[in-house]
């Protein structure tokens, strides 16, 4: 561009100097001058042009007149030439006016003259075309129809002519065109063609540039932004980002647990967008009451109580409408799985229960039936039972929560007659929960227990002379069988006693209460009679078959002075009265023997001899326990021919009985006593054999009387020690064997007979240490072999036996 503008000036310079010529010619001035041309360019030789000689411009002083503004130009005082002073701008100077034309006022002095001249700025292409605003906003609505026009506002240049002539393009769309109707600026029509339906939400601003050109050479161009906003339709139903909401909630979850938002978006704007949200209104009356909706945030809340075990999955219709005219709506579904929790315990029911259960119920018999649930699910519904306490009984699973409850063991109704047995459930939750259902289980009774006594031997006293129908003692037969099986029934089974009178059974003896076990007398017992009546007794029970159990009864008769001593007759011929001694016999001479016996025992039969007459110092004495009459002293010629005694014979019974004999002794010669001493049986060692029996009888009762008196001190020290549960208890059987005076020894369970010189052998059988059942329940049965006093501690009760033993001892030593 630089390099033409030298060209262009020379053109515009010849075109100036024959515009000038012309003006003068034509008696005025005429110049033209493109604008923005530069400062100093020469305008024209208007000196010259004035027909003015050289020098003549500066000599006249040549000059514009002065204008109201500033001129643009001068004229040159050497050269008298007009030139361009400052930038000459057309569009400042003349707007849009043509053709824009100076008129300039030339002063010429000495003489004073005056020109006019005529300056004409061209047109250059200086101004692009310019809009209003750079950037123009359209609001064009969704639904607008293609084909539509809207009008536009052109752009405006400054320049003229040519210059001036714009020409519009727009940039590319698909949706716009471009309708520019005319060709003059002021006069064209400018509009927006609609060319494709509009979619806001593809696109919700449409952003073109138009673009005008002008004529100029080279044109110029300027540009406008359109900004085409689309307005919306409410042609778009809001849409869920999902089409199916799957939601967990475990049951149990607190009241206004959130459990999901929803999130609906509408490509609409405005009002068009606004979207509530709302159960569908096919959503079920459960749903409404059990959960709530946010219609402004989506938020679905719970407001009910999750069960699994009642309801394990929602189904939850919403819809998103938005706020258009009309409105549109969206649909989703929101499916809730409620988890399962732990919350149920284990159920156990028990849906069958054969009691009661026999005790002879073989192994494997089913005793129950049971049924176990758990409403829950998974492990938390997996359930595990057994049974407590781990026998007799267990569990086995028959098919799914169902069990059969079985006997693992035998049974005993005896040993324990009820079960509580208890069944226990447990699922497999964390932490797990448990169930418990008692049964009791009562075993029935068989007869399998046959009645069984307390003891195998019973060992009974009994004094003799007691009345018929006395109690003797009480028997007692244990049946831990229950009802008839253990209702048992006492009866005397076999047994008796031998004697003199021949064998006699004990039933006509004894007989026993069929219910109570009360043993009693049929008839009073005489000792002298019978001393012992073993028999049996048999306890039956009433089950079927029955079953029964025996005892043996030991009835030992105890002894009553009911026996005075019987005198018997001498054992060889004596004088006339029985007895005879010499007259001249010494001290201790043995005149005669008293013999007599007595048909009790012990100390009954123990007889004692006492001399009562003559009473004082006389010649004669009697052995205490031998009976033998003897010589006190020297008999003399002062006693008397003939001596009567009186000796009683007495027992030490309570009370004691007695016998009277009558001794009536004569004194004879020493001639006669030898003789009748030689008449009769020749004395041999029997003298001597009865002193000794004097000197061991003295020494046997101190030595007895001795040990009895300290049994005594220890019994009464008894009394102070705790007493035992009865002085007679169960124990071993001892049997004594007593003399016709009273003598004692032992034996085992059997007899011993011990027999004296004089009179019949005599065997009397006594219990030492008797024995006797435990009583059975009720009151206390009292009979004769239970003593009524304060019973002795074991210690004294053994010394006491001890000593009484030895004491008898002795004294049958003695005998």
């Amino acid at each position: 561009g630089d390099q033409k503008w030298p060209m262009r000036w020379e053109a515009v310079l010849c075109v100036l100097v024959l515009q000038a010529a012309w003006a003068l010619a034509g008696g005025q001035v005429r110049y033209s001058v493109p604008e923005e041309a530069k400062a100093g360019t020469v305008v024209g030789r208007l000196a010259q042009d004035l027909g003015l000689e050289a020098g003549e411009a500066e000599a006249r002083r040549l000059r514009l007149v002065a204008q109201g503004r500033r001129a643009s130009v001068e004229v040159s005082g050497a050269s008298g030439a007009l030139l361009v002073s400052s930038r000459l701008d057309r569009e400042e100077l003349c707007g849009k006016s043509a053709p824009c034309a100076l008129r300039l006022e030339v002063l010429l002095e000495r003489p004073l003259r005056v020109f006019h001249v005529e300056l004409e700025v061209t047109d250059i292409n200086d101004n692009a075309p310019v809009f209003r605003v750079d950037e123009e906003a359209l609001n064009i609505a969704e639904l607008s129809v293609p084909g539509s026009r809207f009008p536009l506002e052109g752009a405006t240049d400054a320049d003229i002519g040519a210059n001036a002539q714009l020409s519009y393009t727009l940039s590319p769309s698909e949706y716009f065109s471009l309708d520019h109707q005319g060709n003059n600026d002021e006069s064209a029509s400018l509009g927006l063609i609609l060319t494709k339906a509009l979619d806001r939400e593809t696109i919700p601003v449409h952003r073109l540039v138009l673009t005008a050109t002008d004529g100029g050479r080279p044109s110029l161009t300027g540009t406008m932004e359109l900004v085409i906003s689309v307005l919306d339709a409410n042609d778009n139903a809001p849409q869920f980002n999902q089409s199916v909401y799957k939601v967990k909630a475990p049951e149990g979850s607190e009241l206004g647990t959130l459990l999901v938002t929803l999130s609906a978006t509408d490509p609409d704007e405005g009002i068009n967008s606004d979207i509530i949200y709302l159960f569908s209104r096919r959503v079920s009356t459960k749903v409404k009451e059990m959960f709530t909706i946010d219609e402004n945030k989506g938020e679905i809340r719970l407001q009910g109580k999750l069960d699994y075990e009642e309801t394990d999955s929602y189904e939850i219709p919403v819809e998103a409408r938005d706020k258009g005219s009309p409105p549109l709506s969206g649909h989703c579904k929101v499916v809730l799985e409620v988890l399962d929790v732990n919350d149920n315990a284990p159920e156990v029911w028990v849906t069958s229960l054969s009691v009661p259960v026999s005790e002879d119920a073989s192994v494997g018999t089913v005793v129950a039936l049971l049924s176990v649930s758990d409403r829950d699910s998974g492990e938390n519904g997996r359930v595990r039972c057994w049974v407590w306490p781990a026998s007799p009984f267990g569990l086995e699973a028959t098919f799914a929560g169902s069990f059969s409850l079985v006997l693992r063991e035998a049974l005993d109704r005896e040993r324990v007659s009820e079960y509580e047995v208890e069944v226990r459930a447990e699922d497999g939750g964390a932490p797990a929960l448990g169930a418990r259902r008692g049964l009791r289980v009562p075993v029935s009774d068989v007869n399998d227990n046959a009645p069984a006594f307390a003891q195998a031997v019973y060992t009974v006293l009994a004094r003799e002379n007691n009345a018929a129908g006395a109690e003797l003692a009480r028997l007692w037969a244990r049946d831990p069988d229950e009802a008839g099986n253990g209702r048992v029934s006492y009866s005397v089974w076999e047994g008796g006693a031998g004697g003199g009178g021949g064998w006699r059974a004990a039933s006509s003896y004894v007989s026993v209460d069929a219910e109570s076990g009360r043993l009693w007398a049929l008839q009073p017992l005489d000792y002298e009679e019978l001393q012992v009546l073993q028999f049996e007794v048999r306890a039956v029970d009433a089950g079927e078959p029955p079953l029964w159990g025996n005892a043996t009864v030991q009835l030992f008769v105890l002894d009553e002075n009911d026996n005075a001593p019987a005198l018997l007759p001498p054992a060889g011929p004596a004088p006339e009265a029985g007895a005879a001694a010499a007259e001249a016999a010494g001290a201790g001479a043995v005149v005669a023997k008293i013999r007599a016996v007595d048909a009790d025992s012990g100390y009954n039969a123990w007889l004692r001899y006492e001399l009562w007459e003559p009473r004082g110092k006389g010649p004669f004495r009697v052995g205490l326990y031998s009976g033998e009459v003897s010589t006190a002293r020297a008999l003399d010629e002062a006693d008397g021919p003939r001596q009567r005694l009186l000796i009683v014979v007495r027992d030490h019974g309570e009370p004691a009985r007695s016998a009277t004999a009558t001794l009536s002794v004569s004194l004879v010669e020493a001639a006669e006593a030898a003789l009748a001493a030689a008449a009769g049986s020749s004395p041999g060692p029997g003298g001597a054999a009865s002193a000794a029996t004097n000197v061991w009888l003295v020494v046997a009762i101190c030595a007895v009387s001795s040990l009895f008196l300290l049994a005594v001190v220890l019994y009464v020290a008894s009394r102070w020690a705790p007493r035992a549960a009865v002085l007679s208890g169960p124990g071993p059987t001892t049997l004594v064997c007593a003399s016709e005076v009273g003598s004692w020894s032992y034996s085992q369970r059997h007899s011993r007979s011990l027999c004296v010189a004089d009179g019949a052998a005599k065997s009397d059988l006594m219990v030492f240490s008797p024995n006797f059942p435990p009583p059975p329940p009720g009151p206390a049965v009292e009979n004769g072999s239970a003593g009524k006093g304060p019973s002795l501690s074991p210690l004294a009760s053994s010394l006491v036996r001890v000593f009484e033993n030895l004491r008898i001892f002795f004294l049958s030593l003695v005998v």
